[in-house]
Protein backbone atom coordinates (compact mmCIF):
# COMPACT_ATOMS: atom_id res chain seq x y z
CA UNK A 1 0.00 0.00 0.00
CA UNK A 2 1.26 3.46 -0.83
CA UNK A 3 1.44 6.33 1.63
CA UNK A 4 -1.39 8.04 -0.26
CA UNK A 5 -3.63 4.98 -0.05
CA UNK A 6 -3.10 4.69 3.68
CA UNK A 7 -3.67 8.43 4.12
CA UNK A 8 -6.98 8.34 2.23
CA UNK A 9 -8.27 5.47 4.36
CA UNK A 10 -7.32 7.12 7.65
CA UNK A 11 -8.57 10.60 6.66
CA UNK A 12 -11.88 9.09 5.50
CA UNK A 13 -12.26 7.29 8.83
CA UNK A 14 -11.50 10.45 10.80
CA UNK A 15 -13.96 12.43 8.68
CA UNK A 16 -16.72 9.87 9.29
CA UNK A 17 -16.09 10.01 13.04
CA UNK A 18 -16.13 13.83 12.99
CA UNK A 19 -19.37 13.95 10.98
CA UNK A 20 -21.11 11.44 13.25
CA UNK A 21 -19.98 13.21 16.42
CA UNK A 22 -20.96 16.60 15.00
CA UNK A 23 -24.43 15.29 14.31
CA UNK A 24 -24.84 13.47 17.64
CA UNK A 25 -23.50 16.38 19.72
CA UNK A 26 -25.17 19.01 17.48
CA UNK A 27 -21.93 20.83 16.79
CA UNK A 28 -22.44 23.89 14.62
CA UNK A 29 -20.56 26.01 12.16
CA UNK A 30 -18.40 27.52 14.90
CA UNK A 31 -17.02 24.10 15.81
CA UNK A 32 -16.31 23.31 12.15
CA UNK A 33 -14.60 26.69 11.68
CA UNK A 34 -12.40 26.11 14.73
CA UNK A 35 -11.58 22.60 13.49
CA UNK A 36 -10.69 23.95 10.03
CA UNK A 37 -8.48 26.66 11.54
CA UNK A 38 -6.70 24.06 13.66
CA UNK A 39 -6.17 21.91 10.56
CA UNK A 40 -4.67 24.82 8.61
CA UNK A 41 -2.29 25.68 11.45
CA UNK A 42 -1.24 22.05 11.91
CA UNK A 43 -0.67 21.57 8.18
CA UNK A 44 1.46 24.73 8.02
CA UNK A 45 3.53 23.63 11.00
CA UNK A 46 3.93 20.17 9.47
CA UNK A 47 5.20 21.64 6.21
CA UNK A 48 7.76 23.80 8.00
CA UNK A 49 9.07 21.26 10.47
CA UNK A 50 8.95 18.21 8.18
CA UNK A 51 10.83 20.19 5.55
CA UNK A 52 13.47 21.18 8.08
CA UNK A 53 13.84 17.58 9.26
CA UNK A 54 14.04 16.29 5.69
CA UNK A 55 16.63 18.95 4.84
CA UNK A 56 18.64 17.87 7.89
CA UNK A 57 18.39 14.28 6.57
CA UNK A 58 16.82 13.01 9.78
CA UNK A 59 14.57 10.68 7.80
CA UNK A 60 13.73 9.68 4.26
CA UNK A 61 10.71 8.39 2.38
CA UNK A 62 10.57 5.53 -0.10
CA UNK A 63 10.19 7.51 -3.33
CA UNK A 64 8.46 4.55 -5.01
CA UNK A 65 5.59 4.82 -2.49
CA UNK A 66 5.13 8.60 -2.92
CA UNK A 67 3.00 10.50 -5.41
CA UNK A 68 5.89 12.88 -6.03
CA UNK A 69 4.00 16.06 -5.13
CA UNK A 70 5.76 18.06 -2.44
CA UNK A 71 5.04 21.22 -0.49
CA UNK A 72 8.47 22.66 0.10
CA UNK A 73 10.23 19.37 0.96
CA UNK A 74 7.23 17.67 2.58
CA UNK A 75 5.47 14.94 0.58
CA UNK A 76 1.78 15.76 0.20
CA UNK A 77 0.88 12.40 1.74
CA UNK A 78 2.44 13.49 5.02
CA UNK A 79 -0.11 16.30 5.33
CA UNK A 80 -2.89 13.80 5.99
CA UNK A 81 -1.80 13.20 9.57
CA UNK A 82 -2.32 16.75 10.88
CA UNK A 83 -5.71 16.75 9.15
CA UNK A 84 -6.59 13.50 10.92
CA UNK A 85 -5.50 14.97 14.24
CA UNK A 86 -7.50 18.15 13.63
CA UNK A 87 -10.64 16.14 12.82
CA UNK A 88 -10.40 13.29 15.27
CA UNK A 89 -9.17 14.88 18.48
CA UNK A 90 -11.79 17.66 18.75
CA UNK A 91 -14.51 15.17 17.76
CA UNK A 92 -13.49 12.74 20.50
CA UNK A 93 -13.24 15.65 22.95
CA UNK A 94 -16.78 16.72 22.07
CA UNK A 95 -18.01 13.13 22.28
CA UNK A 96 -16.53 12.85 25.77
CA UNK A 97 -18.66 15.82 26.74
CA UNK A 98 -15.81 18.21 27.40
CA UNK A 99 -16.72 21.88 27.33
CA UNK A 100 -20.44 21.33 27.97
CA UNK A 101 -20.50 23.69 30.91
CA UNK A 102 -21.60 20.81 33.12
CA UNK A 103 -18.24 20.73 34.85
CA UNK A 104 -18.66 19.33 38.36
CA UNK A 105 -15.66 21.31 39.57
CA UNK A 106 -17.46 24.56 38.77
CA UNK A 107 -20.34 23.48 41.01
CA UNK A 108 -17.99 22.45 43.85
CA UNK A 109 -16.01 25.70 43.68
CA UNK A 110 -19.16 27.85 43.66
Amino acid sequence: MTYAGLAVVVVAGALVVALVVARVRRLGARWWAATALAAVVLVALTVVFDSLMIAADLFRYDDAALLGVRVWLTPVEDLAWPVVAALLLPALWALAGAGDGDDERAEVDA
